[in-house]
């Protein structure tokens, strides 16, 4: 991958979604058909080797490359989503964001024990929301829990959130102030 023909393409959103944020928009990469393959391709290297069996997607950037990156691996694609959004018998956790409390939700039967799974998410910030994906889906006692991320904002020190048995990988690790002009 050539991160810094990826990283021009990246749009920054300063004071989003409140002031002091710089917000990276990955949609500018999926607006663009190569950077979107580049970054499947990348991914899907990564993991092909690594026998998942579902690749649980955190609404809704996530669901994207997550959606690409189920069908590659021959795995099943599972959403995890915001509260009243999935239509079936579902489990939930609340879970500290930085700007407040948020819960998220999966379909009770999506992860069994025989599972190897990748949480995936388009951003690695504080870590709040991934990590609680992965409490969740640890509670089905699945084989294995991987996360990826596209970008990771290595300032915030958030891989220390996750249980060290989570396997975590990202395709760009930058400083949150990177590309701020």
């Amino acid at each position: 991958m050539k991160r810094a023909e990826l990283l021009k393409d990246l749009r920054n959103v300063p004071d989003y979604p409140m002031a002091g944020v710089q917000f990276k928009d990955v949609t500018s990469w999926f607006m663009n058909p190569k950077d979107l393959h580049e970054i499947a391709e990348s991914i899907y290297e990564y993991y092909k080797d690594k026998g998942i069996t579902k690749v649980c997607g955190i609404e809704s950037r996530g669901f994207v490359v997550g959606a690409i990156l189920a069908e590659k691996l021959g795995a099943g694609f599972v959403p995890i989503r915001k509260p009243g959004k999935l239509p079936y018998e579902k489990v939930s956790i609340e879970y500290k964001k930085e700007y407040g409390f948020d819960r998220i939700e999966m379909h009770k039967d999506s992860i069994c024990e025989d599972d190897v799974v990748l949480v995936h998410d388009d951003l690695l910030a504080t870590g709040g929301t991934s990590s609680a994906a992965c409490a969740m889906i640890e509670q089905f006692h699945p084989k294995k829990v991987m996360a990826n991320f596209i970008i990771e904002l290595t300032n915030f020190k958030s891989r220390e959130r996750f249980p060290k048995d989570v396997d975590i990988y990202s395709l760009v690790e930058m400083d949150e102030m990177e590309g701020c002009d």
